[in-house]
């Protein structure tokens, strides 16, 4: 069975983008936040990259 990646609808804070990232790749959300964070600090890159993966990255689906 493959992997999808998701949003996560448990880890979620803002949009479930850092937690469905940190699900598929078993890393801790935190981790994957405070890259977000480093990324947003150095030009705002990661602001932009988190509105499209919010945009691009789907919701689980409920069955």
């Amino acid at each position: 069975m493959s992997k999808t990646l998701y949003k996560s609808d448990q880890n979620k804070m803002v949009d479930g983008v850092c937690g469905g990232i940190g699900e598929y790749f078993g890393i801790d959300p935190t981790i994957i936040r405070l890259g977000w964070v480093l990324f947003c600090a150095m030009g705002g890159s990661g602001f932009i990259a988190y509105i499209i993966a919010a945009i691009v990255i789907p919701k689980r689906p409920i069955y």
